[in-house]
């Protein structure tokens, strides 16, 4: 299917982060190649929320590591802004890293031996333009566990920790790889919260990827993804409250 309508409708003006043109990824298997994406087209606009939707296998995870520059594509082109991610040298991937980029993962990857608030000082101490861990946690309403150590806390609010670790250093960017995916859906709709407020707050190009349909109706873009291609892109009129969600 070709997909051209690709701009938030709320807003014409709003300019492109990312620009993805042609872009494929093949892995080598023994004597087998895996095509885990087949040519993709697609632009992220500043201060969207995007849900990448499709099944294991479709690519979806591939796509979001390839934006954030933990992995490579075989072709075409991923740009950020001005600067070509394709091709990129490991020094140049990981300062854009750094700089640019907050992740999210379905598992926590807090240290245990630290506190809340330490888990997030982590990044601080190596950002440009960091906000203070204790801002951070009050973002994603954490203020009053912030010396609590991960062990005392429950999923969802370990969670919550680490997406105040990821949008510390103020990135431009937030990538969320099932961040909900090892939570009830209580413990979930929290956690997509804190993440809604995260991108309204900060203007954070906020991008999640989940298999749950029922999490699209909180984005303003939702692309789906089957067998490495882009199937269908459409837009949301009003971002539903993730209160309002129920899987």
């Amino acid at each position: 299917m070709n997909i051209t309508h690709q701009k938030p409708p709320a807003d014409d003006a709003l300019p492109a982060i990312f620009r993805m043109r042609a872009v494929t990824k093949e892995y080598q298997v023994g004597d087998n190649v895996i095509r885990a994406l087949r040519g993709i087209d697609l632009d992220l606009f500043a201060g969207e929320l995007v849900v990448f939707l499709g099944a294991s296998g479709s690519g979806k995870s591939t796509l979001l590591n390839i934006l954030g520059g933990l992995d490579s594509a075989t072709s075409g082109s991923v740009r950020y802004q001005e600067l070509e991610l394709c091709g990129a040298d490991d020094a140049t991937l990981t300062e854009y890293r750094r700089q640019h980029v907050g992740f999210v993962f379905q598992f926590y990857n807090l240290i245990p031996s630290l506190t809340a608030r330490e888990n997030v000082a982590i990044v601080t101490e190596i950002a440009t333009d960091p906000m203070a861990p204790d801002d951070a946690l009050a973002l994603v309403d954490l203020g009053a566990r912030a010396d609590h150590f991960p062990g005392q806390l429950s999923g969802g609010e370990q969670q919550r920790v680490a997406i105040a670790r990821a949008i510390a250093k103020q990135p431009a960017v937030l990538l969320c790889d099932e961040p909900t995916g090892a939570l009830d859906s209580r413990t979930g709709i929290k956690v997509l919260k804190a993440l809604e407020h995260a991108n309204r707050a900060l203007g954070t190009t906020t991008a999640v990827i989940t298999h749950n349909e029922a999490i699209a109706a909180m984005a303003d873009r939702v692309v789906r993804l089957s067998d490495g291609r882009i199937s269908d892109i459409s837009h949301n009129p009003g971002r539903a409250d993730p209160e309002t969600l129920h899987w």
